[in-house]
């Protein structure tokens, strides 16, 4: 087993986040949050210098860059707000671009409150 974890890639992770906002416009606020990543992918942006290489549009927004790291944004299903989740397969300073990226997404609504937790 040591062996297999030693050579397991080493990947910097945050606690689940949530932002609040009113249950009746979490939905819509994710809706903007997919729209706002398209219109990103679309134009070529390239957050912390990286091109948006996958949107998966499952149940929120997951957006994934060319080197791996990725942020979710969603609605909560069990309580007022949404949930951003934010990994990288880089370093801890993306980790926190990529929580940069998520919160500014969510920022654009200002009805969404600030999270919970920062990095």
């Amino acid at each position: 087993m040591a062996e297999l974890y030693r050579a397991a890639p080493k990947t910097f992770g945050a606690p689940t986040m949530s932002a609040s906002c009113a249950d009746g416009i979490k939905y819509q606020v994710v809706d903007d949050a997919i729209a706002a990543f398209q219109a990103m992918h679309d134009a070529g942006e390239r957050p912390g210098g990286h091109a948006i290489r996958d949107l998966n549009t499952v149940n929120g927004v997951r957006c994934t860059l060319d080197d791996g790291s990725w942020c979710l944004v969603r609605a909560s299903s069990n309580k007022p707000g949404t949930v951003v989740v934010v990994e990288s397969l880089v370093s801890k300073q993306r980790l926190y671009q990529m929580f940069t990226l998520a919160a500014g997404v969510l920022r654009r609504r200002p009805e969404v409150g600030a999270c919970n937790q920062t990095l």
